[in-house]
């Protein structure tokens, strides 16, 4: 059994998609970040108090095992039971530089837009840094989909797992799908797999009647959300 801390987010979205994908029994549990990120019961699992975080009660060693980080727990789950992770030693290294590359920077790159752009105003020259970013990286994914039916190899991977996501909810205003066929294709291959579908439903469940599933946050929750206050110094900074 496997307990998932998670919510209706793309980060946890991928750690459903494995676990649907092995037919692993799971409890999927929202957990309210906004008013618990900092319970030292959560912290123990997460240190850095955020979501997904998940704890195998049939670890590794035969105990409980809690980890965080979403791909952290797709490189653990892959291993564990061995799937999605090639066995050819090149394969499974790009899989890995395709997973790096979803947590270093379509990850961060699309989150940042997405808050520019629903949550922030009067900040164009951020929101625009992002839309540029997130462009350059769907020109990146687009050339790589040309090349290969999966984005490590022609595998579908923990890569393709950790990615989709990301590409199912985040585009930038104005694009048009038929710039992207290499893409639209490979997002088509992966929503059709039955686990896919039963995860987006799963998710799209969990807390439908929830603040965070349509960013309306009061400006106190987006406060305690990103610890504005406890961090303050960072404005101090700037202004050094």
């Amino acid at each position: 059994m496997i307990e998932l801390f998670g919510g209706h987010t793309s980060n946890v979205l991928k750690v459903v998609i494995i676990l649907e994908e092995l037919g692993l029994e799971y409890r999927h549990n929202y957990f309210d970040i906004i008013n618990n990120k900092d319970d030292p019961n959560f912290r123990a699992v997460n240190p850095n108090g955020k979501v997904p975080a998940i704890i195998d009660f049939e670890g590794v060693d035969g105990t409980p095992m809690p980890l965080a980080e979403s791909g952290a727990i797709l490189h653990y789950l892959a291993e564990k039971h061995g799937a999605f992770n090639p066995a050819n030693l090149k394969d499974r290294y790009a899989t890995m530089q395709w997973l790096m590359f979803q947590m270093s920077a379509i990850g961060p790159m699309f989150g940042q837009y997405v808050y520019f752009s629903r949550r922030v105003e009067n900040q164009q020259h951020s929101h625009d840094r992002y839309a540029t970013e997130v462009l350059r990286l769907y020109d990146v994914v687009e050339k790589r989909l040309g090349e290969s039916r999966f984005l490590s190899c022609d595998e579908y991977t923990i890569a393709d797992i950790a990615t989709f996501p990301r590409f199912k909810f985040v585009s930038v205003t104005g694009m048009k799908p038929s710039d992207y066929p290499n893409i639209g294709r490979w997002m088509t291959e992966i929503s059709a797999r039955p686990a896919v579908q039963k995860a987006l439903q799963s998710v799209s469940e969990i807390d439908l009647d929830r603040p965070m599933s349509s960013y309306q946050l009061s400006d106190d929750q987006w406060d305690r959300m990103f610890g504005r206050g406890k961090y303050s110094r960072a404005d101090s900074l700037r202004s050094q």
